[in-house]
């Protein structure tokens, strides 16, 4: 079987508009620009983006592993640890480098365990990332006694407060990425064969296709990016915290199914990812402006995250 026959997954991937989250956005710009003179600000919209592409970084392999009808609940976990070792490195050996690869190496060996658990093994994926999710927690708390990770260096803060030509470095990488995978989705085999994981699995083993091998490819992909999103993370708060990104992967989730991404037939929009993680983004930062206790910060996340599955079955529900 030729590649053409996996085309008509893809061909469904690509969502041409969703309205839910396209509404939801400006509903919530609205409100906020009511409510907080200061929301539209230009230097506020500015802080919205840059402190918007961590999410992103998380969404994006998301959006993968979601359309393979699968989800990674460790990866704020994973990008936790990450960044603890990223931390601890740069500050032991003053090498970005070396932090860097560190943080990459944890979140492929996650990554690997992931996919190996769901496609070798056979376990639900909620099943098998819940239990690497309290792994990643326990080793986060173990490398760093509980303790944060202080003395960051300079030229590690420098990755996030940076700007090129006047561009902050973050929407600049945050840019970068999104591109990478607009590419490697609907440009690349590797896209045809994500959206047939879980659109038409039947046609991959007709084409002779390893899918279990690209399925554990994908959630590598996700623990990678959870690795770059960590070096962000550790500029971003000059520091190595064990419960930095704890609960990240619920806004990712939510970001993922507000953007009309389905968890079932392989069906996925990069694009609405980005707005679903801007949507998330605002939410968060009207919050903050108006003063809104943590704890109800995170309920409102958690009512996102209910409206966008909600969203996501009506849609099932149409097709």
């Amino acid at each position: 079987m030729s590649d053409r026959a996996l085309s008509s997954p893809l061909a469904r991937a690509r969502i041409p508009s969703v309205p839910g989250v396209a509404v939801a956005l400006a509903a919530l710009c609205v409100l906020f620009a009511v409510a907080s003179p200061g929301f539209l600000t230009a230097g506020n919209l500015s802080n919205i983006l840059v402190q918007s592409v961590i999410l992103l970084l998380l969404a994006l392999p998301m959006t993968l592993i979601i359309m393979t009808e699968g989800l990674d609940l460790s990866m704020g976990a994973v990008l936790t640890l990450a960044s603890l070792v990223l931390a601890l490195i740069v500050v032991a050996t003053q090498s970005l480098v070396l932090g860097l690869a560190g943080a990459l190496a944890v979140g492929l060996v996650f990554g690997l365990a992931n996919g190996w658990l769901v496609s070798v093994l056979g376990i639900p994926p909620f099943v098998a990332t819940l239990g690497t999710l309290g792994a990643a927690q326990g080793l986060a708390l173990i490398v760093s006694d509980g303790q944060s990770v202080v003395g960051i260096p300079r030229f590690v803060r420098q990755v996030y407060s940076g700007e090129v030509a006047g561009i902050p470095n973050p929407i600049l990488i945050g840019a970068g990425f999104y591109a990478l995978f607009h590419v490697l989705l609907y440009h690349t085999r590797f896209g045809t064969y994500v959206c047939a994981l879980g659109g038409n699995r039947d046609a991959l083993t007709l084409a002779g296709v390893k899918w279990r091998r690209l399925l554990i490819a994908v959630y590598m992909l996700g623990g990678t990016m959870a690795g770059v999103a960590a070096l962000l993370m550790t500029a971003r708060m000059n520091a190595g915290h064990p419960t930095a990104a704890i609960g990240m992967e619920f806004d990712a989730i939510a970001a993922v199914a507000l953007g009309g991404t389905s968890f079932e037939k392989g069906n996925g929009w990069i694009f609405g990812t980005l707005m679903g993680v801007l949507t998330v983004g605002v939410l968060r930062n009207g919050l903050n402006l108006m003063a809104v206790p943590s704890s109800v910060q995170v309920a409102c996340i958690g009512a996102l995250v209910i409206f966008a599955l909600f969203l996501d079955g009506m849609r099932s529900h149409k097709s």
